[in-house]
């Protein structure tokens, strides 16, 4: 009986947990829809705040409407004309108080992890953690900069991120000479997968495939 209940768990956590986390994000996807609306709502006449009110009812709206809007922001920024605009409000933000700090942090974020360009979170690694003769896995997210750079031979070193397990969106952030790190040929998302998985879901060796290169 144990061996059955054990392969129904199997059967039906992974769907479980898959509709949980669908569930969850349709839902604050539909807050903020409702928070739109409420807010719309203060500026239009009283005759018209009916009609909209109806809206908040309709089962995923909100996605549809959220989904379409980045995709139209995202076309909006992709041309030469938005650009423009959007350097113009980065500018003013830039220029608030306070708002300036967390918006630029942010940003500096969201380029380095999002943009194609960027080097976040395109190598994984083997690192030495937390002692000597204990290994796991990192991703590399680029070199030492500013006034660590001054101090560390910015050349020689990595800055790395530790995921933890199973939630890997917390981590450690850690400079380490680049002789310490042992590149893996394994892709990011197989990484991922056996870092969530407590190791459980190792992913296959590539050693054959593909020669051992210096990370960076």
């Amino acid at each position: 009986m144990k061996r059955y209940l054990i392969a129904g768990l199997l059967v039906w956590l992974p769907l479980a947990i898959t509709i949980w986390v669908l569930h969850a994000v349709l839902g604050m996807l539909d807050g903020v829809f409702g928070a739109m609306l409420s807010a719309s709502q203060v500026l239009l006449p009283v005759g018209a705040r009916a009609p909209i009110e109806m809206l908040r009812h309709i089962p995923g709206l909100g996605v549809i409407i959220m989904v379409g809007g980045l995709l139209l922001t995202g076309m909006f920024a992709a041309n030469m004309f938005g650009q423009w605009w959007l350097r113009q409000g980065s500018r003013l933000l830039n220029h608030i108080p306070i708002v300036k700090s967390i918006y630029s942090s942010v940003k500096q974020v969201s380029d380095t992890l999002f943009s194609s360009s960027g080097n976040a979170f395109r190598e994984a690694v083997l690192v030495q953690y937390p002692r000597e003769g204990s290994w796991t896995i990192a991703f590399v997210t680029g070199k030492p900069g500013g006034e660590a750079a001054d101090h560390l031979h910015a050349d020689n070193y990595l800055s790395l991120y530790v995921p933890t397990t199973p939630n890997p969106t917390s981590g450690f952030f850690l400079m380490v000479p680049r002789t310490d790190v042992i590149a893996l040929a394994m892709s990011v998302d197989e990484a991922l997968k056996y870092i969530i998985s407590m190791g459980v879901v190792a992913p296959p060796s590539h050693l054959a495939e593909q020669p051992r290169n210096q990370p960076g």
